[in-house]
């Protein structure tokens, strides 16, 4: 069997602050050469994030300070607001007035030291998680907001860390929802029937228990056969990956290499210079002062080819 493709990735920006440094996450396409990502928090001790707007092109960076940490950004209204997880509620933030506007109610309200985490829309709303923040115990949820009625609903209260998910519509018209949850290192494949409001586990799309590292985020290929996951590797390495996995096969497809920072947190495709590439966000966190000089570009932001089309790249 041949071994997969091994592709370089370089800077596309290093943040200028150590607090935009520590915990880079959740790249969105905005349109040709513009990206947001979110900086989960301001640093180990802090409850603060911040959503910030990248151009690609001129390295320009605008950074929208946050009350609370923030697990996801996804942009809507063609990107003049955002829908977040901000601690342990969904808000619709607008960077121009600095409003924030809750939806739905608070989450995780029977349980303590868990925020949300990672999530995905699609049509009929956002699947979101949380996470333990002591990375420990299985407490955390798995929730569904459901944009009809704006209803939160909690389908799981299990999850130590709920990480990347890829969602798709099915032709009896439910969903397949595909979600990470960290320590486990598998992929669950999960039907969501929107009608009914029920999540049925449908088993293990993808066992990763044999890698070092942690799944961390998770995209879908364009053909939607294959998934692009960021590992994030807390051992002392010289560069972090990103894999692409057949979901048919489970074979490893791709490999796209992270020079000088192990801690990979989550991909995305995005439109730029005619073409499609892959964004890679890394952290800082839990990273010990002395391995710092030998991971020289944790926290930066990274960009790498791929053989996609541009047009086949949804916003």
């Amino acid at each position: 069997m041949a071994e997969p493709p091994i592709v370089e990735s370089q800077i596309a920006f290093r943040p200028e602050t150590e607090e935009l440094r520590y915990l880079p996450e959740g790249p969105r396409d905005l349109g040709p050469g513009r990206i947001s990502w979110v900086a989960i928090q301001h640093g180990p001790k802090s409850t603060e994030g911040s959503l910030n707007v990248l151009d690609l092109e001129t390295g320009r960076n605008l950074s929208y300070p946050l009350p609370r940490r923030v697990g996801f950004a996804h942009p809507i209204d063609g990107g003049s607001a955002f829908v977040l997880g901000l601690e342990r509620r969904i808000v619709r933030f607008e960077p121009a007035t600095r409003s924030l506007e809750p939806i739905g109610d608070e989450v995780e309200t029977d349980v303590s030291g868990t925020i949300i985490n990672d999530g995905e829309s699609f049509e009929e709303g956002v699947v979101f998680g949380a996470k333990d923040v002591a990375f420990r115990d299985r407490k955390a949820g798995l929730y569904w907001l459901r944009w009809r009625d704006r209803r939160i609903i909690r389908f799981r209260s299990d999850q130590v860390c709920s990480n990347g998910k890829v969602i798709s519509r099915r032709a009896d018209g439910s969903y397949t929802v595909l979600d990470i949850d960290t320590p486990t290192r598998r992929v669950v494949r999960y039907r969501l029937d929107v009608e009914r409001a029920v999540l049925e586990d449908e088993g293990i799309a993808l066992d990763l228990s044999e890698s070092e590292s942690y799944p961390d985020g998770m995209v879908s290929t364009p053909d939607g056969r294959g998934v692009i996951i960021a590992f994030y590797n807390p051992n002392d390495r010289p560069f972090g990956e990103a894999r692409q996995f057949s979901l048919d096969t489970g074979r490893v497809e791709t490999i796209w290499r992270v020079p000088g920072s192990p801690r990979v947190t989550c991909p995305r495709l995005v439109r730029w210079r005619g073409g499609t590439w892959l964004i890679l966000t890394t952290a800082v966190e839990g990273m010990p002062e002395e391995r710092r000089d030998r991971a020289p570009n944790a926290g930066s932001l990274f960009v790498a080819p791929t053989s996609y089309a541009a047009e086949s790249v949804a916003r």
